[in-house]
């Protein structure tokens, strides 16, 4: 279910599908609060929860967490939302308490209990309607910042799936600010040069031809250099739903920033958006990308994908010297059937296969998955795509060389 398509929570119409009591108007703001943090629940989500419930009974803990959790949860990336929000609100509410005041401005910021990194994305819609403090005139508080980091760069070291939603904001602007120089390489063309590189016969002997033999002037001939093609494949399944909303915008950056950039989306079908990509506006270029690509957060064919990419577009888009980035966490629905073959082929036909992998984040990461043993013995290098500061890392290694 589209979040941006689920209908507001109608206390009238639960009540009048579920005649649940007390339970019903809390599992309704039980679900209000996951809707604020950006879980997709409609209407209908929360009736089936009440229903579910009453029908399962509430002895246990266990048994109402569950159940909720079936009723409520259809992503596997909410299910530490859910976690965490279930914990605030049935368990434990003094700890509710607790997280509501850490955003209490206070001068004794080390006596404030830690929350986890995700609770960001459920203290928001519960601070959202909380009145403002109101300070008196003569208070004035002075904090030293000496020694501290930035809020800037706070921002470019935080995982792009724990940022809340006016951090993504910014970072998406962030993107759009990046240096995206691409590195050159020599061809096998000529072009005319003042000095320096080798003698250039044929325009010699034309100059020679103009003014006559005795009119000897010589002309030097340099290699042409240019900017390689960059081909980008990102996948866009369900376990890369935070990352690849986050590429996208790099991809819109890079593809209006260079000529030469062709951009592909692929989750269980291969989708090119290069041309959708294009345009001055990038909300109505990534929406027009959106309504394009049909596989949006669904499994993935890592293997098949590819395999349309060398069948369909390699001869097309791979020529010259290619770069290509492929962006994907490597977990393969049909367990890396066939992607050894056809990322083999891919490296063949580039002159760089580079693996961006949001779960290289974690320290010690090895590709266990099935899909990700088969990839990485024919790629050139791997390297994480989690947060600001790992953009502008394969930006610089996009530049390595340019002139």
């Amino acid at each position: 279910m589209n979040d941006s398509n689920a209908q507001p929570l109608a206390p009238n119409l639960i009540a009048a599908e579920v005649d649940g009591g007390r339970i019903a108007e809390n599992i309704l703001q039980f679900a209000r609060l996951l809707r604020s943090a950006g879980l997709p629940i409609g209407s209908d989500r929360v009736i089936l929860a009440t229903r579910a419930t009453l029908a399962a009974g509430i002895e246990s803990p266990s048994i109402l967490y569950w159940t909720l959790h079936t009723s409520l949860v259809s992503k596997p990336e909410h299910h530490e939302i859910f976690d965490q929000a279930f914990y605030l609100f049935w368990k434990d509410p003094g700890f509710l308490q607790q997280m509501l005041s850490v955003m209490v401005p206070s001068l004794r910021e080390d006596n404030a209990p830690k929350t986890p990194e995700l609770a960001r994305r459920l203290r928001e819609p519960l601070m959202s309607n909380r009145p403002k403090l109101e300070i008196a005139q003569e208070e004035h508080i002075e904090i030293d910042m000496s020694g501290t980091a930035s809020a800037e760069e706070q921002l470019k070291a935080k995982d792009f799936e724990q940022m809340s939603a006016e951090e993504q904001a910014r970072a998406r602007a962030a993107i759009q600010r990046m240096s995206l120089l691409m590195e050159e390489v020599p061809t096998r063309r000529f072009v005319a040069s003042r000095s320096g590189g080798r003698i250039d016969l044929r325009r010699v002997m034309r100059g020679m031809a103009a003014r006559g033999p005795d009119y000897v002037k010589l002309e030097f001939k340099a290699r042409r250099w240019r900017t390689p093609p960059l081909v980008v494949l990102c996948d866009i399944s369900g376990s890369m739903d935070a990352y690849a909303r986050m590429m996208l915008h790099f991809l819109y950056a890079v593809t209006n920033a260079r000529d030469r950039v062709h951009a592909f989306l692929f989750g269980t079908r291969l989708t090119h958006v290069t041309r959708a990509l294009k345009g001055r506006d990038p909300d109505r270029a990534i929406a027009q990308v959106a309504h394009e690509v049909k596989d949006w957060a669904g499994g993935t064919r890592i293997g098949q994908s590819v395999e349309d990419f060398n069948r369909l577009w390699a001869r097309r888009v791979l020529g010259q010297n290619a770069s290509v980035l492929l962006i994907t966490d490597g977990l393969d629905r049909e367990g890396g059937a066939g992607l050894g073959a056809a990322s083999r082929r891919l490296r063949a036909s580039s002159r760089r296969l580079v693996w961006l992998n949001p779960l290289m984040r974690y320290d010690g990461y090895s590709p266990l998955a099935l899909g990700a043993r088969e990839l990485k013995p024919h790629v050139s290098e791997m390297r994480p795509c989690h947060n600001l500061n790992s953009l502008e890392s394969l930006a610089r290694s996009l530049a390595r060389g340019h002139r």
